[in-house]
């Protein structure tokens, strides 16, 4: 069972962040996700943010030193109103 993923680094982009916020919806063991360094825009934001409105586990998340802006940032707080994650890193 999943319960870490650590992808620190590894240049996802805004695609492969829409490609796993689509997996993070359906998941149910990860607690901790740590995205940092990945270029990751306000694309890959909205789409984690909205993974996050329906993913009840995450506790955890990263997203230090990526490329996010304002749009990306507000769909995120928005969506982070309705989680439970407690620890963010930006």
């Amino acid at each position: 069972t999943l319960t870490i993923l650590e992808l620190w680094s590894n240049q996802i982009g805004d695609t492969g962040a829409q490609s796993l916020a689509d997996a993070l919806q359906h998941n149910k063991t990860l607690t901790e996700l740590y995205l940092g360094n990945n270029k990751i825009g306000d694309i890959g934001a909205q789409s984690l943010a909205d993974a996050l409105q329906r993913n009840k586990t995450l506790i955890t998340l990263d997203l230090n030193h990526n490329k996010i802006g304002d749009v990306g940032a507000r769909s995120l707080g928005d969506a982070l109103q309705q989680n439970i994650v407690t620890l963010i890193h930006s």
